[in-house]
């Protein structure tokens, strides 16, 4: 069924991977209130690699059974749970076999481009768990449920900044006299994005070959502290992170703002990106469960509603703290990413807005409402992570010119 903002009238069956996170968890909520039959899967290895860095969310975040539990007793709607690995083949089968969606709803991937590259460890878990859970998520609809509408939750990083428009997936090149139409050309930034343009190449394939359905979203960075499902309980908060692994840079400036930390700025700051707030991922998501691709049809949004450099945001940020009486600094650091610091980026991003889109702007309220919450949890602020060092290149390699050296 087609609609124009908002949830379908039309129930569905919608399976969640990847339940238990920052996007995925208020997702779930998100379908569930709307009155359709929602299932989530997760392995909660996010909870794990936050054991592992010594980090953890600003809020206090209950089991993802707990939470269940109290979605139940808060609204009386239902989300059932599965506890298993996509990288485990026979598990993944068995629930699509099971539910039998009509929309798989994919954030079950490790999601973070600095855990991705601080050493082959994680450089290897993020290919290995991100390409392969994917794939077997592909294999299981083909066999079990071909009909199932994947909407897969892609980046924008993957395009990286090319010095041309970006456009939304796809790109006609005019080639000595012929024409022909591609995926757009991908130049990703970390082990990370690089894992996502794997999957995006393998959705186009099963969708080629056979005749699969699928969404790419192709999603900017996402900031804010709650969604509207999540504000009815403390104890259906998300994962809001502000360290420097797992938190976006605007969450992690409003924090850093809240206890008088200097904002940091990588570089320069002009790097620039596309962003939307948390509000707003619910409802892309929604809008493309209610108006799915055609069989053999691999539809690619770009997922934002704006574009901001680093210093930008960090600037807003600044303003907003100063009219709360706050006096919040601002420190350029050195970089540890390898990127360009000032650059072309125009990303197109309008069939997310056609379907009917409405964005919740970036706006001073917006962040002092931001700054309040976050001030609520000034207690369970830990400024030693929001530097941990996690380098892209090694100090061994950095004389060396990008591209790398020539062999003679």
């Amino acid at each position: 069924m087609r609609t124009s903002g908002g949830m379908q009238d039309v129930a569905q069956r919608i399976l969640v991977l990847g339940g238990d996170g920052y996007l995925g968890w208020p997702t779930a909520m998100a379908f569930s209130r709307a009155g359709h039959r929602v299932a989530v899967v997760d392995n909660f290895a996010k909870r794990q690699w936050e054991l592992e860095l010594g980090v953890r969310p600003l809020f206090h975040v209950p089991t993802l059974h707990e939470r269940v539990r109290a979605w139940r007793e808060v609204t009386e709607n239902d989300i059932e749970l599965h506890v298993g690995d996509l990288t485990d083949y026979a598990f993944v089968e068995s629930v699509i076999d099971d539910f039998r969606p009509d929309t798989v709803v994919h954030y079950g991937e490790q999601p973070s481009a600095p855990y991705s590259m601080i050493d082959v460890r994680t450089a290897t878990y993020t290919q290995a768990n991100n390409v392969i859970g994917n794939l077997n998520v592909l294999f299981a609809i083909r066999d079990r449920s071909p009909d199932t509408h994947l909407v897969k939750l892609g980046t924008m990083g993957e395009y990286g900044t090319p010095d041309i428009d970006i456009e939304e997936g796809y790109l006609t090149v005019d080639h000595k006299g012929r024409s022909h139409t591609f995926l757009y050309p991908k130049t990703p930034g970390s082990m990370y994005h690089l894992s996502k343009v794997h999957d995006s190449h393998n959705i186009h394939f099963a969708t080629r070959i056979w005749g699969l359905r699928a969404t790419d979203l192709n999603q900017g960075v996402v900031y804010g502290v709650e969604t509207d499902e999540s504000a009815l309980d403390p104890r259906l908060a998300t994962s809001f992170h502000y360290d420097e692994v797992f938190g976006t840079a605007l969450n992690r400036f409003c924090v850093q703002a809240v206890i008088g930390f200097p904002l940091t700025v990588y570089g320069k700051g002009g790097q620039t990106r596309g962003y939307l707030n948390i509000r707003d991922t619910i409802q892309c998501v929604s809008l493309a469960a209610a108006n799915p691709a055609g069989p053999g049809e691999l539809r690619v949004y770009n997922q934002f509603t704006e574009q901001f450099s680093v210093l930008e945001l960090a600037e807003r940020v600044k303003t907003a703290g100063k009219h709360l009486g706050w006096d919040v600094g601002l420190e350029h650091t050195p970089n540890p990413r390898k990127e360009m610091e000032e650059h072309y980026y125009n990303a197109q991003h309008s069939k997310l807005l056609d379907l009917g889109l409405q964005p919740r702007l970036l706006n001073e309220e917006l962040i002092d409402t931001m700054l309040v919450k976050i001030a609520d949890q000034r207690e369970r602020i830990d400024p030693t992570t929001f530097v941990q060092n996690i380098r892209w290149v090694p100090e061994s390699l950095e004389s060396v010119p990008a591209g790398g050296a020539q062999r003679r």
